[in-house]
């Protein structure tokens, strides 16, 4: 099973909520997951991202690929380069 690190949208028309979750890659996009790992809130003036960086980093190193828009909010949370480097001090 190839887990994903991907955004689940929520919220009505024109103003959307999303979850960060991990989920089969077979699964559709609102569709079944596995775990909620965070939320992020675009509409908010600064965005808001709230991440449990300990669950990311679990699911980081058992293999999950984030998508491109999940792995561009870890890097501007800083979870990105902390898995790099702890991957590269083993």
């Amino acid at each position: 099973m190839a887990v994903k690190l991907r955004l689940q949208r929520f919220g009505s028309k024109k103003k959307p909520f999303y979850r960060v979750v991990a989920a089969d890659s077979r699964s559709p996009r609102d569709g079944r997951f596995i775990e909620i790992v965070g939320t992020y809130d675009a509409v908010k003036q600064p965005a808001i991202v709230k991440i449990n960086e300990e669950r990311v980093m679990h699911w980081l190193q058992n293999g999950a690929k984030p998508t491109d828009t999940v792995k561009s909010l870890f890097s501007k949370e800083g979870i990105m380069k902390k898995f790099h480097e702890q991957k590269h001090t083993k």
